[in-house]
């Protein structure tokens, strides 16, 4: 660890929460250089939806390396390139019958929000758009600004503007009533208000702690959005691509967006990708060569992306998604249920642990650590526990990192008791 602290930058973090050097990875676990394994409920904050080192795609990569594929090639057209584009129309897209053009932008969430938001403004001529409390969606300026958390926020060293903050449904002055007066602000002429170019949404809070917006909500931030000319765009970025039991969180709403923003599970491999899907009457606003960026989409990306695909073929993936989050949707009800104030939520393979105290549920995460098992704390203060495997997690990991958690849940409350 002493070459970290001498020379990487005092800007690194989960190094400070995994106090270990990683040697390997395989689907579920990690093995740090002194051979101690750990179960990974971590995943690459929503990367490795398909494990460490997925076989499917390690080989696929390896054989495209050996074939000298084109590994960069900005946005050139290559094949990797045109099977992915056509496995995700095929696969994701016509059967739900949704009409999307895919932009690639620069390799993060965080440029796909950039360049969604840049978008939405130029669509409606419009400057405001329209973030919810304890959102997160990227450390850029255009994103951060959407961004809620203060911490972030405060290294900007830039005002952050032309964003204004409403509340998210399960806040303080959310729910339906909250969009309710919203909507009576808008409609008021003498509010000081002017209607937005878009509202950005994520429907599961994922850094701001795995906090789950209801059917009816989103519909109704969907009608406002329409009423006032705006665009929708909803952050898919760490619970898309299966996560939640379907492809989209979304799925099954009635939800059409305008703009849909997707980032890292996308990859497969953790390799970095980024794209939007924008609908077509929106994207034709872009000029050629307007938004730009050296890495729009990778060949690595779109090799390992195509394979992702292929657990999309069926429902195989999606039904164990399903099962395996209610199994541990149940688990962690149970495990609230034995402290006053702790509760349980999430939806699919995303649930989290609400201990309500910061440095209890970091007192849990380094306990699990020292126990091999890898959680990270998110929310305010860090105080939920949020719980992100890969989708392909073994049965036999995914039940005894369980039981890290609840042993660790148990050994830190008795203690602070």
């Amino acid at each position: 660890m002493e070459i970290f602290e001498q020379w990487e930058s005092e800007i690194r973090g989960y190094s400070r929460a995994y106090p270990t050097v990683f040697a390997s990875a395989s689907n579920a676990r990690q093995t740090d250089e002194a051979g101690k394994s750990y179960i990974d409920f971590f995943a690459g904050a929503g990367v490795l939806n398909f494990g460490h080192n997925n076989p499917h795609m390690k080989q696929a990569i390896i054989d495209f390396i050996q074939a000298d594929g084109v590994a960069h090639s900005l946005d050139m057209s290559t094949t990797v390139k045109r099977s992915f584009i056509s496995a995700f129309a095929e696969t994701i897209l016509k059967p739900r019958n949704m009409n999307y053009k895919m932009q690639f932008m620069g390799p993060t969430g965080t440029n796909a929000v950039e360049a969604a938001l840049k978008l939405a403004r130029r669509v409606t001529g419009r400057e405001n758009i329209v973030a919810f409390s304890q959102g997160f969606h990227g450390m850029t300026l255009g994103s951060l600004a959407c961004t809620a958390n203060q911490y972030f926020r405060n290294a900007a060293g830039v005002p952050l503007g032309h964003v204004q903050h409403a509340p998210f449904e399960s806040n303080v002055g959310g729910g339906l009533e909250g969009l309710a007066t919203l909507r009576a602000s808008y409609e008021n002429s003498s509010s000081g208000l002017e209607a937005p170019a878009a509202f950005i949404v994520e429907t599961i809070q994922a850094e701001g702690g795995v906090n789950v917006a209801s059917e009816s909500w989103l519909m109704a931030l969907q009608n406002l959005a329409k009423d006032l000319g705006a665009l929708l765009i909803i952050d898919e970025i760490q619970v898309g691509c299966g996560r939640t039991g379907s492809y989209f969180s979304f799925d099954k709403m009635g939800l059409d967006p305008d703009i849909i923003c997707l980032a890292k599970g996308i990859g497969g491999f953790g390799t970095p990708l980024a794209m939007n899907l924008v609908k077509p009457e929106h994207d034709a606003h872009w000029q050629p060569g307007e938004h730009t960026g050296t890495f729009r989409g990778q060949g690595f990306s779109f090799v390992a992306g195509r394979e992702a695909l292929r657990y999309f073929e069926d429902d195989a993936l999606m039904a164990l998604t399903l099962e395996r989050g209610a199994m541990i949707s149940d688990r962690m009800t149970a495990l609230a249920a034995q402290y006053p104030n702790v509760t349980a939520r999430g939806k699919g393979m995303i649930q989290a642990l609400d201990i309500q105290n910061g440095a209890s549920s970091k007192a849990i995460a380094r306990e699990c650590f020292d126990k091999g098992l890898l959680v990270g704390p998110c929310g305010i203060d860090g105080q939920v526990i949020k719980l992100i495997p890969p989708l392909t997690i073994p049965d036999n990991d995914l039940e005894e990192g369980l039981q890290i958690l609840e042993r660790a849940v148990k050994t830190v409350m008795e203690a602070r008791q």
